[in-house]
């Protein structure tokens, strides 16, 4: 690699050199792609049909080995999910070695071997190669799947499941593949709180004695290694695993069909304030298919980065959102492509509109040799990257031998890349970039946007889905009773959990939850005072992980001994979070409220409340119609990315808290949590008992 920057730098000083000299009236042609060399690669079958490719890499002293299975399984069926589990499954243990021991094994070497249900892999130093193969051989043949550990990743599961019921890209995603390739299809299998405790121990051990087999794996090695003295390691551990036959299921392919026209699939998702938008179909297009190289060049142009006419058009000339991009993806079950982005309710149909017309243009506009030159520039700069990865490299072997490819196409990728000229992007965007035909997959507000999209759909009409892909038929809006505001609702909101006077009778608040997180139990200690002090601690086996201190004028957070002073915004945040009255005076904090309607949440009506604070913050609250009690609330906030995103939390199971004069509390919700949604269990709630200053340190 020096060898090759200091090359560029002297092309770059000799190109300076002669400047005058250059006709700035001519365009420079570029030169001729590269010849790629992926370097040393060699190959075996084992006696068990395992086939071996090892790729030497001596820059360090370092060793990767994957195996991948070219396997067709039969579909999930009513327990879908279970095939995603088994990368937590199968290191659960073996017949040799308990999960303890295995991972202890694993630790002592500082390597890594991780499982799906496709593959296992595994890499670390050199001189640990052997115990590496040990164990992942000891994996391949002997893992032991215990009802125990299905039971913890079932949980957790049903836990993610929860957070995906209002998370509008899971939404899109889901509906996407549904409406795609249909639940009669792999990429069509969508998990949902049914299926997953349908799943059984027994169906999870006969997936992997099934499709775990040597006779349709292929084994990639990379490193610091030659064929000479790996070979008898790998038939040291790997020869003795015993091949069997392999069922072959097969799947109704969706091919690209004209006839079909453009429809428009919604999941209605409450109170949100941008839509997700996706423009999708599927694609009749495999890995190594002579369109492949070309058919990434017109995608790119589309949308394949900051460049692409999407995201240009949309956030730049239009300004109606942070972008919007494109993707194709060759798939040997079946590909699919997607335009998609994030959009304000009120421009949700003209950003529609413009990635409509963006994909049209592609069929009829030429690229400019400039843009198309830069797009092939960017390309190869992704490929040659690549090379630098080992892995990679290894990859590539197994793709040209599982998928059938030309045993020249990496080889000579750069070459055709570079002999891509506009009339190929046309022709391909005419072939795979099809907006007459289309998906056109939305997650958001039915009531704001749902209408505007149906003039997109070939006839008029809008199909409903729910976050799991499953059709259905959405109520409409009940028209709240003539008279009632949001001010009556929450009124009686605050007279449900006890009214004024044991609010204002309220000094302190100590309530201790329990909850888990990748199966991890914790406990959380919230404790609140009338003088606007607030400590929120998480412990670990009586341990405490993390805590967020606030003396009532400054605070901090602390993690893993690190500890972190409050911003003054933080700091006037905390002081409504700790108000204990803070029901009481809403206008202190510039809440003001508005009375939108009435629907379902857990199959009961409650009324819907839009709230914006002092600062702009929304929220939409949901509050039971028969018992005034709070049973939702969605917090909308802007992410890293610009985009606005709500957080749900579910309150239930309200009690009196003993002394606190009829004062009542949820003593179950669920909040959103890092990737998943927490779902904490109150164990015990303590009113205007003696809470020492020390606390609050």
């Amino acid at each position: 690699m020096k060898k090759i920057t200091l090359s560029i730098i002297t092309i770059a000083l000799v190109s300076v050199a002669w400047a005058q000299n250059v006709d700035r009236s001519m365009k420079p042609k570029p030169g001729p792609a590269p010849e790629i060399k992926l370097g040393k690669t060699e190959s075996f079958t084992l006696p068990n049909g395992m086939q071996v490719f090892v790729v030497e890499n001596h820059k360090l002293p370092n060793i990767a080995c994957s195996i991948e299975f070219s396997i067709k399984p039969e579909l999930q069926g009513d327990m879908t999910g279970y095939r995603d589990m088994m990368s937590e499954l199968m290191l659960s243990g073996t017949t040799t070695r308990s999960k303890d021991k295995l991972n202890q094994e694993i630790d002592q070497m500082g390597a890594n071997i991780n499982v799906s249900d496709e593959g296992i892999s595994g890499g670390g130093l050199k001189k640990y190669a052997e115990k590496i193969f040990d164990l992942m051989a000891d994996i391949a043949m002997n893992t032991v799947i215990s009802q125990d550990e299905l039971d913890k990743v079932k949980k957790k599961t049903l836990s993610g499941l929860e957070t995906q019921k209002s998370d509008p890209d899971a939404m899109v995603r889901n509906v996407s593949a549904i409406v795609n390739f249909g639940n009669n299809h792999p990429n069509g299998e969508i998990a949902t709180e049914e299926s997953v405790k349908k799943i059984t121990l027994a169906r999870c051990s006969q997936y992997y004695k099934t499709y775990f087999r040597p006779n349709v794996a292929y084994m990639a090695i990379v490193g610091d290694v030659t064929l000479a003295e790996i070979k008898p390691v790998v038939e040291k551990y790997f020869a003795k695993w015993e091949k069997a036959d392999v069922p072959s299921a097969t799947y109704t392919i969706p091919a690209i069909n004209a006839t079909k026209l453009t429809k428009v699939a919604f999941a209605p998702r409450t109170g949100s304030v941008q839509s997700v938008i996706s423009v999708t179909y599927p694609v009749d297009l495999v890995p190594g298919a002579p369109d492949v190289i070309k058919a990434r060049v017109a995608n790119t142009v589309l949308g394949g980065g900051s460049q692409g006419r999407l995201f240009t058009g949309i956030r730049e000339k239009h300004g109606w959102g942070y972008g919007a991009y494109s993707g194709l993806q060759e798939d040997i079950l079946g590909g699919h492509f997607n335009a998609s982005g994030k959009f304000r309710n009120v421009v949700s149909d003209s950003a529609l509109g413009a990635i409509l017309d963006e994909m049209r243009l592609m069929q009829t506009d030429k690229v400019s040799d400039t843009t198309l030159q830069n797009t092939i520039t960017y390309l190869s700069g992704g490929f040659a990257i690549g090379l630098e990865d080992p892995k990679r490299v290894a990859q590539y072997a197994i793709n040209i031998e599982r998928y059938h490819m030309p045993k020249d196409f990496y080889q000579n990728y750069l070459k055709n890349l570079a002999a891509v000229t506009s009339d190929d992007v046309v022709e391909m965007s005419k072939k795979y970039i099809r907006p007459d035909h289309a998906n056109i997959v939305v997650a958001g507000s039915k009531e704001e946007v749902a209408n505007k999209l149906a003039r997109f759909s070939a006839d008029g009409k809008i199909d409903y889905y729910d976050y799991t892909g499953k059709s259905i038929v959405p109520s409409d809006a009940k028209a709240t009773p003539a008279g009632l505001t949001a001010d009556v609702v929450y009124k009686n909101y605050v007279n449900a959990i006890g009214g004024e006077k044991a609010m204002k009778g309220l000094k302190n608040l100590k309530m201790v939850c329990n909850t888990e997180i990748q199966g991890m139990p914790l406990v959380i200690t919230i404790i609140k005072t009338s003088a606007g002090q607030f400590k929120e601690a998480v412990e670990m086996n009586s341990m405490v992980m993390q805590k967020q201190i606030f003396d009532g004028k400054k605070g901090y957070t602390e993690a893993q001994g690190k500890k972190v002073d409050m911003t003054a915004e933080e700091i006037e945040e905390t002081k409504e979070q700790v108000d204990l009255q803070s029901d009481l005076h809403p206008e202190k904090y510039g809440i003001k409220r508005t009375l939108t309607g009435i629907e379902t949440v857990e199959g009961a009506d409650a009324y819907v409340v839009n709230a914006v604070d002092g600062k702009g913050k929304k929220t939409t609250e949901y509050y039971d119609i028969k018992t005034n009690l709070k049973v939702r609330e969605i917090k909308y906030e802007k992410g890293e990315d610009g985009n606005i995103s709500g957080k749900t939390s579910d309150y239930s199971d309200y009690r009196e808290v003993a002394g606190g004069n009829g004062y009542k509390v949820p003593y179950f919700f669920s909040v959103p949590g890092p990737g998943v949604n927490l779902n904490l269990k109150v164990q015990s709630v303590e009113i205007n008992k003696v809470i020492p200053a020390s606390e609050f340190k």
